[in-house]
């Protein structure tokens, strides 16, 4: 009976060894069980500590440096963060060489929390819609490589499978895509196709990660988007965004309304609330859209890069925490959100010259994270 039963999971056990080895080719990194499911949650009550990073744009290097600055991360780049949930809003996509090992990192973050209580909930950002797409117009010549060794070691998994009985043959990754494109070199060409075949609908990186991810998200008082959302997002129904960016994503619906993904409007674009110009923020809709949500104090964002940090506008209702910090953007030093019950709203930055500029500000706390510069706690009021 034991035998039997080995038997007929040799298959699956044999997917699963293919799918960690392919994993460990591409990244170097073991994926412990079990896989992050997806949020079917739009609202989450108020963790005793909720962390928020910006946009990562293919900087694995100052991803890690922005996660150890909150102490989220240990030496050995493992979770360390306890009971903290993450938030991070988008934009792990494009202007930046590293790309999937950024989705593998927070993938294997997520899995590391949630066994110590923690969460990790990432966003999705205008340039994952974008990707998903088939608009690389961010994405560097140089960067395609990422995903051509991805895709070498994929077809080489599949390859592998095929050789099992009992298991579905899996289908070929370029199936519908094109063999040349106008104005892409044959140099590129292959990497081209590998990131179409990756983060197309229902490709296999968009449906395992982005998918996953939410497009809004409200914890406690705070509400997380990475353009910023109008009362008709509202109306229209956080829980119906996230589920039907989710269904399109994995290939259960045709569309997705523009309104939600593509115009300067919608919750991945809009830059109503985090203008370059601090102060230049529409506090009166602001506030007007907070008052539709129960419970909202605040929203906060990425997408529109703040050269100055991270800052607070509209009576400190509109956060913006996009510090540019890829070396992809204007390779900003790293700066993370902290909202604690018992130190409220902070900004930890690497930057030790922002606490010269702002001699106004009390700081709350001085300390040093090994190997790095000073970490400086500046509190932003409530």
């Amino acid at each position: 009976m034991a035998a039997d039963i080995i038997c007929e999971n040799l298959p699956n056990l044999v997917s699963s060894f293919v799918d960690t080895f392919v994993d460990f080719c591409v990244t170097g990194t073991f994926l412990p069980d079990p896989p992050s499911p997806p949020f079917t949650q739009t609202f989450f009550p108020s963790p005793k500590r909720l962390t928020a990073i910006g946009d990562l744009h293919g900087d694995l290097r100052k991803s890690k440096q922005a996660l150890r600055l909150a102490s989220l991360i240990d030496s050995e780049d493992q979770w360390s963060g306890g009971n903290t949930t993450l938030v991070q809003v988008g934009d792990v996509l494009d202007r930046g060489g590293h790309e999937l090992k950024i989705l593998y990192f927070l993938e294997k973050l997520k899995r590391q929390a949630a066994k110590v209580g923690g969460n990790v909930i990432t966003l999705n950002g205008n340039h994952e819609i974008m990707n998903i797409n088939g608009n690389f117009r961010y994405t560097h010549r140089s960067y395609v490589d990422e995903f051509q060794n991805w895709a070498d070691w994929f077809t080489t998994g599949n390859n592998m499978k095929r050789l099992c009985d009992g298991l579905k043959k899996p289908k070929d990754l370029y199936d519908g895509i094109p063999s040349s494109f106008p104005g892409i070199k044959e140099e590129y060409v292959n990497g081209f196709r590998a990131r179409i075949a990756a983060l197309r609908r229902q490709g296999p990186i968009a449906s395992r990660f982005l998918s996953k991810n939410m497009t809004v998200l409200v914890v406690g008082e705070s509400v997380f988007v990475h353009g910023g959302i109008l009362p008709h997002h509202v109306s229209y129904g956080l829980e119906r965004i996230n589920e039907e960016v989710r269904d399109w994503i994995t290939g259960l619906r045709e569309t997705v309304s523009s309104d939600i993904v593509n115009t300067e409007n919608s919750v991945l674009w809009l830059r109503k609330f985090s203008n370059k110009v601090v102060n230049d923020c529409d506090r009166s809709m602001l506030e007007h859209t907070l008052a539709t949500i129960p419970g909202a104090r605040r929203m906060i964002m990425g997408h529109t890069i703040q050269k100055g940090g991270i800052n607070a506008a509209c009576n400190n209702k509109a956060i913006r925490i996009d510090v540019g910090m890829s070396n992809g953007c204007i390779n900003g030093l790293p700066e993370v959100l902290d909202i604690s019950e018992d130190s409220g709203l902070r900004i930890l930055t690497s930057n030790p010259v922002k606490k010269r500029r702002d001699l106004k500000v009390p700081v709350q706390q001085e300390t040093r994270v090994p190997g790095k510069c000073k970490l400086w706690l500046k509190p932003i009021s409530i």
